[in-house]
C-alpha cells in the first residue's frame, strides 16, 4: 500500500519549511526570513513510530494579498508574481494528502489571512463525493519561551478543536504533535524501498525545465515563469510510466560560481547539485535558441564528475528557423562543443509545442537500461586483446602498457578494472581507445565508462 500524504500548509513566514527541515531530520527545504521563499510543493520521506508517511511542503497560501498594493509590502524581490500560483500549488498539495498540518505563527498571533485559510480548510472537511476530506492539525509554531506557549491558547479561535503547540527550529513539541499525526494518518502505510528510476531534470536557468515537466507528465506540477530562477527548490514527481516507477526531479537553473547571489539562491544550486548526485539519468536542457554556453558545459561537467547518465535535450527548437540539414548540423554543433561526452544522445524538443517531449521518458529509460548492462569476462577480454593487436600502446621510456586481462566489476556506472603491468605508463588517450572499443561492442548509450588499472 501506498504511504499516507501530509501536507504542510499556512500563511507565508510561518516556520512550514523549518517544521518540514525537522521532520525530514535534515535540511531539504530552503529557508529564509524573506516571505515567499517557498514556492513549489516540495516532498520527502518522514518516519515516526514505525510509520512511514510523505511529507509536502508547500509555498505560502495567503488569501488575502493577490499582489502588491500601494499600502502592501511584496513578499519578496518578484514574488507578488507568483501569489496565484503557490496558492494553487497549495491547493493541489491539500487535494492529494492524507492529513494536512495547519501552521500558524506564535509571536504574531491571529492573523486575518490565518482566519481564511482556516474557513477554507473547515470547508473542506466536507464530504467530496464520498470519501472524507483529510483531517486538520492546527500547529502553532514558534513558540520557543514560555509566554508564547500561553498566548498559544488563542488560536482557538480559529475553530479547531485542539492546537499542537511546537518550535520547529528548536524541536520542542513536535513529538506530540507526531504522535496526534499518525493517530489520524489511514492504517497500511510500510516503508518500502525506493526502486524508481530517477531521472534529473538539470540546466543553466530559463531553459525551459519546468515547462518540459508539466508538458511530459500533463498538468501543472511546477510553477513556469519567463523570470529566471523561478523554481528554487529540486522538486520530485513520481509516476509510473509503461509499468517503470520513474521519480522526476526538476531543478532550480545552475549558474555560473561567480553569477550566484548569496542566500536562498545559493541554497538552490546546492540542491541542484544534490539532485545530480542521487539521479540515474540527468536530463541536460539546453535552450536552442541560445546554443551550447560556457555554463552548459560546466552543469555537463557536473554529470560527469558524479558518473551519471544523460540525455541532452535540446529545447526551444520551435524557435530556430529550419531546413533540411539544421538538425544535422546542430547536432555536429553540440558535438563539438560537448567533446567530452560524445556518447550522449540528444534530442530536440519543444515544451510549448511538445514536439518530440513524448519520446523523453523512452529514451531516458533506453539509457537507464544501458547503464545497468554487464559484460562477461570472457567478451570483455576478447576485446581487450583485439584492441590491442590492432594497436598497441604507445611508449613511454621505451616501456609499452600491458594489459594483461580485465573484466567489469560493477555497473552503475559500468566500471571496468583492467590488470596492467604499470599503471604510470598509461595515456588518456590511450584509455579513450580501450572505451571506444568497448562501446562497438556495447554502446552504453548516454552512460561514462569507467576504467580502472591495477598493477599486475
Amino acid at each position: 500500500m501506498r504511504k499516507p500524504i501530509v501536507a504542510i500548509v499556512g500563511r507565508p513566514n510561518v516556520g512550514k519549511s523549518t517544521l518540514f527541515n525537522r521532520l525530514a531530520e535534515r535540511r531539504m527545504a530552503i529557508v529564509d526570513d524573506i516571505p515567499g521563499t517557498t514556492r513549489d510543493r516540495l516532498t520527502t520521506e518522514a518516519e515516526w513510530t514505525g510509520v512511514v508517511f510523505d511529507i509536502i511542503d508547500t509555498g505560502g497560501l495567503d488569501p488575502t494579498q493577490v499582489g502588491p498594493g500601494k499600502n502592501q509590502k511584496p513578499l519578496s524581490i518578484g514574488s507578488h508574481q507568483f501569489i496565484e500560483e503557490i496558492r494553487t500549488q497549495a491547493e493541489i498539495a491539500i487535494r492529494e494528502a492524507d492529513a494536512i498540518l495547519f501552521v500558524v505563527d506564535g509571536k504574531t498571533g491571529v492573523t486575518p489571512a490565518d482566519r481564511e485559510i482556516a474557513e477554507s480548510l473547515r470547508k473542506s472537511q466536507q464530504i467530496v463525493e464520498g470519501n472524507p476530506s483529510p483531517p486538520v492539525l492546527l500547529v502553532v509554531n514558534k513558540c520557543e519561551n514560555k509566554e508564547t506557549r500561553q498566548n498559544a491558547v488563542l488560536f482557538y479561535e480559529l475553530g479547531f478543536k485542539e492546537i499542537q503547540i511546537v518550535s520547529a527550529l528548536h524541536g520542542s513539541g513536535t513529538g506530540d504533535m507526531l504522535d496526534a499525526l499518525v493517530k489520524v494518518l489511514p492504517k497500511g502505510g510500510e516503508e518500502e524501498e525506493d526502486t524508481s528510476v530517477k531521472i534529473a531534470i538539470v540546466g543553466k536557468p530559463n531553459v525551459g525545465k519546468s515547462s518540459l515537466l508539466n508538458r511530459m507528465i500533463g498538468e501543472e506540477r511546477v510553477i513556469v515563469s519567463s523570470v529566471p530562477g523561478t523554481t528554487r527548490d529540486s522538486i520530485d514527481t513520481r509516476l509510473v510510466y509503461k509499468d517503470v516507477p520513474v521519480t522526476i526531479i526538476d531543478t532550480a537553473g545552475i549558474r555560473k560560481r561567480g553569477s550566484i547571489e548569496p542566500g536562498v539562491e545559493k541554497f538552490s544550486v546546492l540542491r541542484a547539485m544534490k539532485a545530480i548526485e542521487r539521479a540515474d539519468v540527468a536530463l541536460l536542457v539546453v535552450d536552442a535558441y541560445e546554443g551550447i554556453k560556457s555554463q552548459d558545459t560546466h552543469v555537463a561537467g557536473y554529470i560527469l564528475d558524479e558518473w551519471k547518465s544523460a540525455v541532452v535535450i535540446i529545447n526551444k527548437w520551435d524557435l530556430i528557423e529550419k531546413d533540411t540539414h539544421t538538425m544535422a548540423e546542430f547536432t555536429e554543433y553540440v558535438r563539438y562543443e560537448l567533446n567530452f561526452m560524445d556518447y550522449v544522445p540528444i534530442l530536440f524538443t519543444s515544451a510549448i509545442t511538445g514536439k518530440r517531449v513524448n519520446q523523453i521518458l523512452d529514451l531516458a529509460l533506453e539509457v537507464q537500461r544501458e547503464r545497468l548492462v554487464r559484460l562477461p569476462t570472457s567478451q570483455v577480454n576478447r576485446i581487450i586483446q583485439n584492441a590491442q593487436d590492432k594497436h598497441p600502446s604507445p611508449s613511454k621510456a621505451g616501456k609499452h602498457l600491458k594489459i594483461y586481462y580485465g573484466s567489469q566489476v560493477r555497473n552503475d556506472p559500468p566500471t571496468f578494472l583492467l590488470h596492467v603491468n604499470d599503471p604510470s605508463l598509461a595515456h588518456f588517450t590511450y584509455l579513450r581507445y580501450i572505451e571506444n572499443q568497448i562501446r562497438e561492442q556495447e554502446p552504453f548509450l548516454g552512460t561514462p565508462i569507467k576504467i580502472i588499472l591495477r598493477a599486475s
